[in-house]
């Protein structure tokens, strides 16, 4: 990793690890006669059989997950468990108890927020999946030929090291906290080829920044970008806690930051749990969804699934999440009409642990009905 190609790579045609065709799990539509959520969750008690607060019980009070702050479970469009606990800690004052109104920092959720504003310029025409010449200092050398589809799917090529710890020796760090901070975008488009384009996965946080870049170049920078986030997502599904955080230049970091309250990130699962509709409109072009949680490779660290900007877990239940540093997540289980949120620090040697705690969550509502 990290090493720069000695000449122009090819495009090769890939030997697929994974089937890009395979059949999806449907996504569920909205139950009948049930509200949207756009200002309130409608709650309901957990149906007998289901022992969600044991699961939840598990996650605030078993040391293995450390610290949550945030868990909501969200069935057939029914908040059905909701618990918050702990405090945000505070370098200059008192720790920030946390409750169901504290923003809560998303890390790289942010990047599942990004595959949406993609798709939305996607369907308006704005942007091309056959394009290519995407980022204009790389139109004169090997990298003109990387497609959106390359950058959303983290094949794209590029030398990057995702070390979370390794200060020296980690672009992500510099990028977030040393020197590319004040311009992100810059610092990720500056990195050199290694390979050529989809030819091996390899996560990146500098590959969505070069995205969000490339939004930019559409709707703009600073406000204009802001509102456009607003205007097109946030707001349309009620999420309208959510505050993206952006570089000097005005480009969304959207590789880490957003804060929101947890029922608002659960309104953003619940988006993609519908199909990208709500309440009647179609906030992200038909099929959209479908492209973030169609799984397209396997990361070789830890044997996971990816798609575009989403992990796909690979069960029997169509169940995809966005994840985020120190374990926060949302997932989205369509064979039972599932979405739970989980907030909290929990260090990333405990990653298993809390995929085996969505997993046990998604089996214990296997097959529940309504």
């Amino acid at each position: 990793m990290g090493a720069t190609c000695s000449g122009p790579p090819s495009r090769a045609k890939v030997t697929a690890m994974v089937d890009p065709d395979a059949p999806l799990v449907a996504l569920p539509a909205q139950p009948l006669g049930l509200a949207w959520p756009t200002s309130a969750w409608e709650r309901a008690p957990m149906r007998t059989g289901i022992d969600v607060d044991g699961l939840v019980d598990e996650m605030f009070a078993d040391p293995r997950y450390e610290t949550t702050y945030a868990v909501l479970v969200v069935h057939h469009g029914r908040l059905v468990a909701e618990r918050y606990a702990n405090a945000l800690p505070n370098w200059v004052g008192d720790d920030t108890p946390v409750d169901r109104l504290t923003p809560l920092l998303s890390w790289s959720m942010a990047k599942s927020m990004l595959h949406a504003i993609v798709g939305i310029l996607v369907g308006e025409g704005r942007l091309r999946l056959d394009e290519v010449g995407l980022v204009p200092e790389w139109r004169a050398d090997e990298r003109a030929v990387i497609t959106l589809p390359d950058l959303l799917a983290m094949r794209d090529g590029l030398a990057w090291n995702e070390d979370y710890v390794e200060a020296g020796g980690s672009q992500v760090i510099d990028m977030l906290f040393g020197e590319g901070t004040a311009d992100v975008g810059a610092f990720a488009r500056s990195r050199p080829a290694a390979v050529a384009p989809d030819t091996r996965f390899n996560y990146s946080s500098g590959t969505t920044n070069v995205l969000s870049g490339i939004v930019a170049d559409i709707v703009g920078r600073g406000d204009p970008y802001r509102d456009f986030l607003r205007r097109r997502l946030f707001d349309p599904i009620g999420m309208t806690t959510a505050v993206p955080t952006m570089d000097a230049t005005g480009l969304w970091v959207a590789s880490s930051y957003v804060h929101a309250i947890a029922e608002d990130l659960a309104r953003f699962g619940y988006l993609y749990l519908r199909d990208g509709l709500w309440d009647g409109n179609r906030v992200l072009p038909e099929g959209w969804v479908d492209t973030g949680r169609q799984l397209r490779s396997i990361d070789p660290d830890d044997g996971r699934g990816y798609g575009w900007q989403w992990w796909v877990t690979g069960d029997e239940y169509g169940s995809f999440w966005a994840n985020g540093y120190e374990g926060q997540s949302i997932l989205i289980s369509p064979a039972n009409d599932l979405v739970v949120v989980r907030m909290g620090r929990t260090d990333a040697s405990r990653g298993k642990d809390l995929f085996d705690w969505r997993a046990r969550v998604v089996d214990a509502f296997a097959g529940a009905g309504s």
